[in-house]
């Protein structure tokens, strides 16, 4: 064999003993990722804290740069102070009460859905219509949390603020008059109270709208009886035609002392 072929000779034998090495490297890495893989599989299984941790990381993550793309600071907790709730999560009833206070006042579906389904809730515990107290939040202020009259009446039902700090302290004080729960609970104990010291359902709306002791309520209550009944007419399936709403109170001058004083009493 020459001095050239004993070069080739060794550059395969090189080029093979390289190759080889190549190989096994390879396959015990290949090797060791798939026994991570196992070994990481079998521990999230054993321990879905330790998963749920890493989900929770790295969506944190894919939401920061997600934030960063579009330049708006995230807040993952808005969608826990929003009051909203689809309508398809909601009883039948409950549903088509929902899409047709929607539609007169023009709000949106979501968070009516949430206020009717609130006003179910807490009329079932104080006893009083549901759609009662769902008439008296669009005569009020047809869905306005923000709503103030005058005189200082605030949010969905329009309670005198300063006169029921008291109740507003259960929720945290009385900024929590515009938050449309809130408000809704600490106006429908107001309600229940007015009724119950008149002893008649229109006798305690006048105690509510403060026109206990005066002539004329300006036809508030006739208003809520009116939109009362056809709620309930809605809530039993019948097909009730949903005009423009008129006569909203939290727009219209107030009744003025005679309000504050009697929602004092209650």
């Amino acid at each position: 064999m020459t001095a050239f072929e004993n070069i080739v000779q060794g550059l395969r034998v090189f080029a093979s003993d390289v190759a080889q090495g190549f190989f096994e490297i390879t396959h015990n890495s290949f090797a060791l990722v798939g026994l991570a893989v196992v070994f990481a599989t079998v521990t999230l299984t054993v321990r879905p804290d330790l998963r749920e941790s890493g989900e929770a990381r790295l969506m944190g993550w894919l939401q920061a740069r997600q934030a960063d793309a579009l330049g708006i600071e995230a807040d993952l907790a808005a969608i826990d102070r929003a009051t909203a709730t689809d309508p398809a999560d909601l009883p039948k009833q409950q549903a088509a009460v929902a899409h047709w206070l929607s539609r007169k006042y023009r709000v949106a579906p979501e968070p009516i859905s949430a206020l009717v389904a609130e006003a179910y809730q807490v009329g079932a515990k104080v006893k009083l219509d549901p759609t009662l107290i769902l008439a008296v939040m669009a005569v009020e202020s047809g869905f306005n949390p923000f709503a103030q009259s005058p005189v200082g009446a605030q949010g969905l039902m329009q309670v005198m603020t300063k006169v029921h700090s008291d109740k507003y302290s259960l929720f945290g004080g009385k900024l929590a008059a515009f938050d449309p729960v809130s408000n809704l609970r600490v106006g429908v104990k107001v309600l229940q109270e007015c009724i119950q010291r008149a002893g008649s359902l229109e006798a305690g709306l006048r105690y509510y709208v403060g026109a206990a002791n005066v002539e004329d309520d300006n036809g508030y209550a006739d208003k809520v009886l009116a939109e009362h009944q056809r709620l309930k007419q809605v809530a039993a399936g019948q097909n009730v035609p949903h005009s423009a709403p008129t006569g909203l109170r939290a727009n219209k001058p107030e009744t003025g002392p005679a309000r504050v004083a009697a929602l004092a009493l209650s």
